[in-house]
């Protein structure tokens, strides 16, 4: 029995919607802000964090690995799991590394980094998804994907959309209308 005819057998509410989608992804959302977050931080410190995005890495290993556990029953089969994707991630670590490697980051710029890294970790985690034929971590790996360019753009946009913003606060200031001292009376 699903956790909705439980809670409806029960007689309690039924979650909302949204809610229940969230809380069956929320491992994703964090695995996709953890790995924006990395970006980030990347970009302000101008230094890579290398342990961080290799726990990254095996954060998302250790998922593929959590999601599909119950698809397999025999332990032949697990086994294969864990074992592939060990070297799925194992191969994904060591590109990170060799990127990370100060001859190879000095060709570089440092926020370019960051992107790479995120590329390189939604490039594994849409592999892993496509080899395990899980939409979920596919999504989740094009969900990081589609990140990479918007993170650019958006760095190269910030003054741009800082000035809309102080545009369209004046423009609400301007024809919005004012209650006076008179309109609040009434």
């Amino acid at each position: 029995m699903s956790e909705t005819e439980l809670a409806n057998n029960a007689g309690g509410p039924s979650p909302h919607p949204v809610a229940h989608f969230l809380q069956h992804r929320l491992v994703y959302i964090a695995v996709l802000t953890l790995a924006v977050a990395g970006v980030a931080y990347t970009n302000i410190s101008r230094q890579p964090l290398t342990w961080y995005w290799e726990f990254l890495a095996l954060t998302t290993g250790t998922l593929c690995v959590v999601t599909e556990w119950n698809t397999d029953k025999d332990r032949q089969a697990r086994l294969r799991l864990i074992g592939t994707q060990a070297l799925h991630w194992g191969a994904i670590l060591i590109t990170m590394n060799i990127v990370l490697l100060t001859g190879v980051r000095e060709l570089l710029p440092a926020p370019a980094t960051g992107l790479v890294l995120l590329t390189l970790l939604a490039l594994g985690t849409f592999l892993a998804g496509a080899n395990l034929q899980s939409l979920q971590i596919c999504f989740l790996g094009l969900a990081m994907a589609f990140t990479v360019p918007a993170i650019a753009w958006l760095k190269q946009s910030a003054l741009f959309l800082v000035l809309a913003v102080i545009f369209l606060a004046g423009l609400g200031m301007v024809f919005l209308p004012r209650r006076t001292a008179k309109d609040a009376s009434d």
